[in-house]
């Protein structure tokens, strides 16, 4: 039987402190009120204030990573302590209060994402429909044309009437012959698979589908004022679309196939069956989301860098501490171009940047992808850089 312990914190304590290692436990806020920021962050972008109802403590305990903030009390408050090892119970038992742990990171992630293309960008893009035009043109000038092929369809279809529409169906025309993209329509095909450098779904669309990788490897991005954002590679196991089906929202981000991929889809249909007769998925999605929005928090100490070649680095030491890659050698997935790519570095230092990559003595490039002969060495530099900014 699930037996949860009610702990009493008073006024100004710490619940948690950021940079500690992961607890082993969450907490429900029964009545009272948490104030949780990051040390580093200077203009509140992470800053929320929880009351009864709320979590605290979820990303990090589930995720297995150190605590992304402090917590403290603000007033004498009463929580519910849920250790990790009760999670599965908890679903078991309390299905909606696990579903609202799930939408509640959903929220995070989408309001994480603007933040994190507003400090890189210092603006968002548009969540219109008419902002497709704006990803297919980018990905036409770039000569990505399968990408194109596919966003200037999804564009066709939400805007008959849009300022773009005859430019669009023009080059729809053109490619669409020619072109690798497929899943134009959604279907009832549960497996699917995408070929390199095709459009899964692109930011603005309207969808419900969430999908796993059985395999290969999936790009999530953002196109703001002609520059594209990289918030993520995911591999093989990894979730994503989950906002959409969650929210029933738009896209807030574009999902590309950076290698050949095989896809299982979970549409709203087989979600709502799998959340009753499948708590496991629940629990895995819960360590997905946590873990990406552990990575989101940890990506705003990277933005907060200025020097381009350290952001570099820092971004590198997060894919380790993403991977708990601490020690020894690793042979990464990224190319120079793929890790200049996630961060934002602006084009006319990108080549200066790729030169300092190809002649730093801690890292090799071995087949095109980074080598690190010793994990501990990037953990260290990037931790000196973040302190030191």
């Amino acid at each position: 039987m699930l037996q949860l312990q009610i702990v009493n914190f008073r006024k100004d304590s710490y619940l948690f402190v950021e940079g500690k290692e992961q607890s082993d436990r969450f907490y429900i806020i029964q009545s009272g009120k948490v104030c949780c920021v990051k040390s580093n962050d200077k203009n509140g972008l992470a800053t929320k204030q929880l009351g009864p109802g709320d979590f605290v403590g979820v990303i990090p305990c589930m995720s297995g990573h150190s605590q992304i903030e402090n917590a403290i009390t603000i007033e004498d408050t009463k929580c519910i302590s849920v250790k990790k090892d009760q999670y599965p119970e908890l679903i078991r038992n309390n299905t909606p209060i696990a579903l609202k742990i799930i939408r509640t990171f959903a929220k995070r992630m989408r309001e994480m994402n603007e933040q994190l293309t507003t400090l890189a960008l210092n603006n968002v893009a548009s969540e219109t429909p008419e902002h497709m035009f704006e990803v297919a043109d980018y990905y036409d000038n770039q000569g990505n044309r399968d990408i194109a092929t596919y966003a200037y369809y999804q564009y066709l279809k939400e805007c008959p009437k849009g300022e773009h529409f005859e430019e669009a169906k023009a080059r729809f025309v053109a490619y669409k012959p020619t072109s690798k993209a497929t899943y134009f329509e959604p279907t009832a095909d549960l497996n699917r698979v995408y070929k390199e450098g095709t459009m899964i779904f692109s930011e603005c669309q309207k969808g419900s589908d969430m999908f796993v990788i059985q395999d290969g490897q999936v790009t999530i991005s953002k196109v703001v004022d002609g520059t594209e954002v990289v918030l993520a590679v995911l591999n093989r196991g990894d979730m994503f679309g989950e906002m959409a089906l969650l929210e029933n929202k738009p896209r807030s981000a574009s999902a590309i196939a950076h290698t050949d991929c095989h896809l299982m889809v979970i549409n709203r249909q087989n979600f709502d069956k799998m959340v009753g007769t499948q708590p496991q998925l629940i629990g895995r999605l819960t360590t997905t989301l946590a873990e990406r929005l552990w990575s989101m928090y940890r990506q705003l100490d990277n933005a907060c860098l200025t020097e381009p070649y350290h952001k570099v680095i820092d971004m590198l030491a997060l894919q380790l501490e993403k991977g708990k890659k601490v020690a020894g050698p690793y042979q990464s997935d990224l190319t120079p171009k793929d890790l200049v790519g996630m961060c934002t570095i602006p084009a006319n230092q990108e080549a200066s940047v790729l030169y300092q990559l190809s002649t730093d003595k801690t890292l090799k490039i071995i087949g095109g992808k980074i080598y690190i002969p010793d994990c501990l060495e990037i953990l260290k530099q990037a931790a000196f850089f973040r302190k030191s900014k």
